[in-house]
């Protein structure tokens, strides 16, 4: 995989240090850190440092990085207490979102089914 940049990114300037965040586990591949914006008392984004547009954009190239952002969610459901359960969720097309390949860790309150 890359080290693909986009410089209009917002997810690629916070890996690169130009804008702040509370980030929570850091690996060579993956960044994880607090959403701003959160839609429940647990709200961790994970990203992969190198940009990639989303999901649509995945090849087998990438199962590394999207292996390590698996362990890095369930590492982070314990260290944030989630013992009652979690919800990890990619968008994909959505107008809004962020295009950079981005996971959503929501806890600590009761997740609805179906999600939306």
């Amino acid at each position: 995989m890359s080290d693909a940049r986009d410089d209009t990114c917002l997810f690629c300037r916070i890996v690169a240090g130009e804008i702040q965040s509370e980030k929570l586990h850091e690996t060579d591949t993956i960044l994880a850190f607090r959403d701003i914006d959160p839609q429940a008392p647990t709200h961790v984004l994970l990203i992969p440092k190198a940009h990639v547009r989303d999901l649509t954009e995945v090849t087998d190239d990438h199962g590394g990085v999207l292996a390590d952002l698996m362990q890095a969610a369930a590492h982070l459901a314990v260290t944030e207490g989630l013992d009652h359960g979690w919800r990890l969720v990619a968008n994909v097309g959505l107008p809004k979102a962020v295009l950079h390949l981005h996971f959503h860790l929501l806890g600590g309150r009761a997740l609805g089914w179906p999600p939306g």
